[in-house]
């Protein structure tokens, strides 16, 4: 039998007290997601409001098809700034009319919607999501353009957005812009430069230049509505392809854009029969412990994600740091590697890179759940090959074609991030939960090899060396690594795709597998050499 057999204790103190530490975790990130859910504050929404439109997440949850999720990326950009939470646009993926696509919509209640550096960011992320699992995008438009304080940092690199999303159009990805409001400057390329356009009457203003700057650039007297309104553009620009009477209107021609597109999945379906795993998802609460340094096994992360907890372990005694296997998620056939004792060694190592070759034959996207401390060091590891056998692991992550998707659910620091698939490494997603932590290495240990530096040039230049001052010292850089580790820094730098709730994570890897397999999956046998 291949069905894992939990012997989790979920009436166990360390269960228990592992569970009230995620809760209390889960609680200080959704304060954070409050934030960026307030967008500009109550008094800018009620402004809002009382102009007639709706809210960004408003138009998101009517344009989406009825009772579908939404899955909302990069929710926490800027996060730790001097920018708002969210960086003024709500990004995600939504099915419309059984199409699923991104969906890019500004926040016109805070600032505007105007694009700060962390905008231009977190677009960033969003446009790679798009090429790299042909999703239609669909941008909801009401923007005031640039953040002209911060031009410096958003002129020069925002150019970027305009060329991804012609770039999508060339690749047959459809681009479509709903514009609800201002859209000014940079924001006018936006709809200038999607395949299918659609402007509200007396609403609607898309102007490379609005009448001041027009007035000081040549003297000349306009108004927005001859100038850039939706009958001008409708009428004689030809920059809208549909007129909408209203929000609502909009909203329904933009859904029937979709319904229009022809669009089909190029890649597997799912088997049509999903069985739910065997385990209760919310036993995934107490699984991490409070204390990274103490291992958990995978193995019941695994039982409460796959169908019915039907795992198939790969080499199940070799490498046994490391736990690799297939499965099937919401009908979906995966590979999964998962940690198991945090450290990599070279078996652990080899064990990796032949099941990610094996998962390429076999075009089968992969999963990897983090609880790494990195590759193994010391004397007997290096003599044994620790850096080639490394090394052919990363290659492998490095030049695998079949999609990955990462989760983060305890330590994920050094090397093993690599080796894992970072960020750095095209993950097609990565997420977080709660007690994840990713740096270069552990805070105890970074300020200890700082400490053992400082202290050998005191002693090689013949100086005294401060002890007190080395203590606070290694408390100030301990501190500061900690801070930098966790996941609502790294969500803030946009470097994963969201925190998630443990219990959420089955339903996230289906909805990202779903998405992945609107392209062809595809692996290779093009790996490069690897060092034996």
């Amino acid at each position: 039998m291949t069905v894992v057999r939990s012997t989790l204790d979920t009436a166990g103190e360390d269960f228990l007290a592992a569970a009230e530490a995620m809760e209390t975790k889960l609680a200080e990130v959704q304060v954070e997601f409050d934030k960026a859910l307030a967008g500009g504050g109550p008094k800018s929404v009620e402004r809002h409001h009382k102009r007639g439109k709706l809210l960004a997440r408003e138009r998101i949850e009517l344009l989406i098809d009825p009772d579908s999720p939404f899955l909302e990326l990069c929710t926490l950009a800027a996060w730790g700034s001097d920018f708002p939470v969210g960086a003024n646009v709500v990004t995600g993926i939504g099915v419309v009319e059984g199409v699923e696509c991104m969906i890019v919509a500004n926040d016109p209640t805070s600032r505007g919607g105007a694009s700060n550096p962390w905008t231009i960011k977190k677009s960033f992320r969003i446009n790679e999501i798009c090429e790299q699992n042909r999703l239609p995008v669909i941008s909801l438009v009401e923007s005031g353009g640039a953040d002209l304080p911060t031009q410096k940092e958003v002129f020069i690199p925002g150019g970027r957005m305009f060329r991804d999303l012609t770039r999508a159009s060339a690749a047959g990805i459809p681009t479509i812009s709903l514009v609800f409001g201002n859209s000014t400057a940079g924001g006018a390329y936006i709809p200038g430069m999607s395949d299918h356009v659609v402007m509200i009457k007396e609403q609607s203003k898309v102007f490379l230049g609005g009448p001041p700057l027009v007035k000081m650039a040549t003297g000349e007297e306009s108004d927005d509505e001859s100038l850039g309104g939706a009958e001008m553009h409708a009428r004689k620009s030809g920059l809208a392809d549909y007129f909408a009477q209203d929000e609502y209107d909009a909203i329904r021609i933009g859904r029937n854009i979709v319904k229009r597109l022809n669009w089909r999945k190029q890649g597997p379906a799912p088997r049509a029969e999903v069985i739910e795993p065997l385990y209760d998802p919310e036993d995934l609460l107490g699984i991490v412990p409070a204390d990274l340094k103490i291992p958990f096994d995978p193995r019941e992360v695994i039982a409460r994600i796959v169908d019915g907890s039907d795992f198939d372990e790969f080499k199940a005694m070799y490498g046994s740091s490391l736990v690799t296997g297939w499965a099937e998620l919401h009908g979906y056939p995966v590979g999964i590697l998962a940690n198991a004792r945090g450290v990599l060694f070279s078996e652990e190592s080899q064990k990796a890179t032949q099941f990610i070759q094996l998962a390429n034959r076999a075009n089968t996207p992969l999963i990897f759940l983090h609880n790494t401390t990195g590759y193994m060091v010391g004397k007997e590891y290096e003599q044994g090959g620790i850096i080639k056998h490394g090394a052919m692991m990363v290659n492998a992550v490095s030049n695998s074609k079949v999609p990955h998707i990462s989760i983060l659910m305890g330590a994920s620091y050094g090397a093993g991030h690599y080796g894992m698939c970072g960020r750095a490494y095209d993950p097609r997603f990565l997420f977080s939960w709660p007690s994840a932590k990713s740096a270069v290495m552990g805070p105890a240990q970074l300020a200890g090899v700082v400490s053992m530096v400082m202290r050998g040039s005191a002693e090689a230049k013949g100086l005294p060396f401060d002890e007190e001052a080395d203590k606070g010292m290694r408390a100030m850089v301990e501190a500061q690594i900690e801070a930098e580790s966790l996941p609502l820094f790294l969500s803030g730098r946009v470097y994963d795709d969201g925190i998630i709730d443990p219990r959420d994570t089955r339903t996230v890897l289906g909805l990202c597998l779903s998405a992945i397999a609107t392209a062809p999956i595809e692996g290779t046998e093009n790996f490069g050499v690897f060092r034996m």
